[in-house]
């Protein structure tokens, strides 16, 4: 159970531009290139429209009236299969050590195995250790190479998961 002071909850539009900082934060901090990830993102400023759609949702945790935090799942970009993409999933230095990645993942799985998803994917950074670490403990498996084509190109590290 989510602690009563963390409310994990939908997007709203007026959550846009707390989570594109958010994101580009956490990006920074990592050291996570500009080019070639999430940074460039043409969506990043528009969460809330783009997951919109058909079999796509995102999720922000709010905290004192303040997003810390968010991911998403969607079908997987440029991928034919019945695969969706855990994406956009990054938390403020305070949100993390708290289990909020776990419920956050368990959130996200729930609503893909809903859309009837068969496998969902990601793709990370070899140096974000503690985000691989919370993958591989959710059930996430390293793989050979990408999926789709998600034009992340500086992300080498790919992971799946059976539904």
């Amino acid at each position: 159970m989510i602690a009563s002071n963390y409310i994990l909850r939908e997007i709203k539009l007026k959550d846009n531009e707390q989570i594109a900082r958010i994101i580009r934060e956490v990006l920074i901090e990592m050291g996570v290139p500009k080019t070639g990830s999430t940074y460039e993102d043409k969506t990043l400023n528009n969460l809330y429209e783009f997951y919109q759609r058909e079999r796509a949702t995102y999720y922000v945790i709010e905290h004192q009236n303040r997003v810390i935090g968010g991911g998403g799942i969607a079908h997987l970009d440029n991928f034919d299969g019945n695969i969706c993409e855990l994406q956009k999933m990054y938390f403020l230095p305070e949100a993390r050590g708290k289990g909020l990645g776990t419920k956050m993942i368990e959130k996200c799985l729930t609503k893909a195995k809903e859309f009837s998803f068969d496998q969902c994917y990601l793709e990370t950074m070899p140096y974000m250790a503690a985000a691989k670490a919370l993958y591989q403990k959710n059930g996430f498996t390293q793989i050979d190479s990408p999926m789709g084509n998600t034009c992340h190109y500086s992300c080498d590290v790919w992971m799946i998961k059976k539904l």
